[in-house]
């Protein structure tokens, strides 16, 4: 059985043309779109690179000018030191000292100095509130503790009886 070919030529011409349209299109395609895609391709290449931070190399130390010769006939005073601006007050003695007893393993060390800072007043730690939160509870004073005598009690002191929209004291509000 013969195989036919059905290629004459104006099938081969059709081709032919296709083709050079198919070809045409790509090349007008690729001149007009392709720099775009060129500069997403760069754009993703540089997102999968991990990030390089610049390398900062140490500053040498300045040395000090050298001293005059001269010996004036009274003491200078020393300069005033500028004071250390921080946002708490030094840690006591005597708790600073139980950072370095023992391994915070062993609920010593530093275990035992940080939950000992923990139980101070904010107010006794810190010169002024830091966060928003501070706020909230700045200088309420120890808390008072209640002995309520029934559950009932509890409930009715817990929840508002007069709606959602009482007055509330002004000591209530955060500003």
């Amino acid at each position: 059985m013969l195989r036919q070919l059905n290629m004459d030529t104006v099938r081969q011409n059709f081709w032919k043309e296709e083709y050079l349209r198919e070809k045409m299109l790509r090349c007008e395609w690729h001149r007009k779109y392709g720099s775009m895609v060129k500069a997403k391709q760069m754009a993703k290449a540089a997102a999968r690179l991990p990030l390089q931070l610049p390398t900062l190399h140490p500053k040498a130390p300045l040395s000090p000018p050298p001293a005059p010769k001269v010996v004036p006939s009274k003491a200078p005073s020393p300069a005033p030191e500028a004071p250390f601006q921080s946002e708490m007050y030094p840690v006591l003695p005597a708790t600073r000292a139980l950072l370095y007893e023992g391994i915070s393993h062993d609920f010593q060390g530093r275990y035992r100095y940080l939950n000992t800072r923990k139980l101070d007043m904010p107010e006794t730690r810190y010169l002024f509130p830091i966060t928003t939160n501070f706020t909230y509870g700045w200088q309420l004073g120890p808390a008072v503790k209640q002995e309520l005598v029934c559950k009932m009690c509890r409930i009715e002191s817990f929840f508002r009886k007069n709606g959602a929209f009482a007055l509330l004291d002004p000591r209530d509000l955060a500003l």
